[in-house]
């Protein structure tokens, strides 16, 4: 690959993984809005209800109730920067109907860093929502992460379709381009910092493993 080219696509992926970052700075500042105004809500209500006025109590529910339902769920993993991509991409996966759960306990420092992790997770993540895309039946991502000593420890299982070809390390995908080498560069990231990462694919299911130093 030219270095110009791998440069471009370098900051492709640290752009994308920025934007991330942006979008659960967005839901942070969202959700303490929302705990601000919770005494005031709670004020209103009590004072509609002491009135009897309940039918316009029970509406004032039913717009609070709508407007939570468009703000993110933000994971609590103990990590910032995972918890950004995490939101970022469970909010694409559920607008496609894919099942997400997700398990996972992560210190907030670690020596990968911020953009690195943002570039890792967000490429598998991409990935596992292209092989949902393709799959027959229930749609899902399941996701466990946790530290091994001081170790990071990622698994995913993920709906798919057919089993994938492999090339190289890789499976083949149904998209190139950048797409492709964000998961190579997830790799070289993983492996850069003493760690390694596996693939397997099946006929309706594909699961993506990595360990690699964090603290």
């Amino acid at each position: 690959m030219r270095k110009k080219t791998y440069l471009k696509l370098v900051e492709y992926q640290t752009e994308q993984s920025e934007r991330h970052l942006n979008e659960v700075r967005s839901i942070h500042k969202e959700m303490r809005g929302y705990k601000h105004d919770f005494h005031n809500h709670l004020q209103t209500l009590k004072g509609q209800l002491e009135a009897g006025e309940v039918e316009r109590a029970l509406a004032y529910i039913e717009q609070l109730d709508s407007k939570l339902m468009n703000v993110d769920t933000l994971l609590k993993t103990g990590n910032v920067s995972l918890d950004a991509v995490l939101s970022a991409k469970i909010a694409q996966a559920k607008a496609e109907n894919i099942d997400v759960n997700i398990k996972a306990n992560v210190p907030d420092t670690l020596t990968v860093s911020d953009v690195e992790l943002s570039i890792i997770i967000g490429n598998l993540l991409d990935n596992a929502i292209e092989a949902c895309r393709t799959a027959e039946g229930e749609r899902f991502i399941r996701i466990f992460m946790s530290m091994k000593g001081n170790m990071l420890y990622f698994s995913m299982l993920n709906a798919a379709g057919a089993k994938r070809k492999k090339t190289g390390s890789l499976f083949s995908t149904h998209k190139d381009g950048f797409h492709g080498f964000g998961l190579r560069r997830a790799e070289a990231i993983i492996e850069e910092h003493g760690g390694w990462v596996k693939y397997n694919s099946e006929d309706g299911a594909f699961t993506s493993e990595f360990l690699v130093p964090a603290i």
